[in-house]
């Protein structure tokens, strides 16, 4: 049974950090891409940051690029989430997702198979 259990999240201030964790089980992560995303209330959930499986080429929706840093380490079967300058506008549940080999568009939920419960991140002001 495949797992993705994300932590990490909870309340900072604006200009403060968090850094999320996507443990993954039951699956073969080193052959997974990975993504993060996130919904805030009353929106759609959104693309935020993707590494490929192999080399572990990353990609950011432009509204966090320069702020957040996806990473994996495949001997823990994890995916992070380093998120530094954080703003009020980042307050959102953040999933992470998996997806096996091929993934045409990373930005697409449609795209992956797997994915966490979510962890909540709220920003002050």
């Amino acid at each position: 049974q495949v797992q993705l259990v994300e932590s990490g999240g909870g309340l900072v201030q604006a200009g403060g950090s968090l850094r999320l964790s996507c443990a993954t089980s039951g699956l073969t992560f080193s052959d997974y891409h990975m993504s993060w995303f996130r919904q805030a209330p009353g929106k759609e959930r959104e693309f935020v940051a993707h590494i490929t499986w192999g080399p572990g080429i990353t990609d950011y929706a432009n509204s966090v690029k320069g702020r957040f840093t996806i990473s994996r380490d495949n001997a823990k079967n994890t995916v992070y989430l380093q998120m530094d300058s954080l703003k009020p506008d980042d307050t959102a549940v953040y999933y992470c997702a998996a997806k096996k080999w091929v993934v045409r568009r990373s930005d697409s939920e449609g795209e992956y198979e797997y994915w966490g419960q979510g962890t909540q991140v709220t920003v002050s002001s």
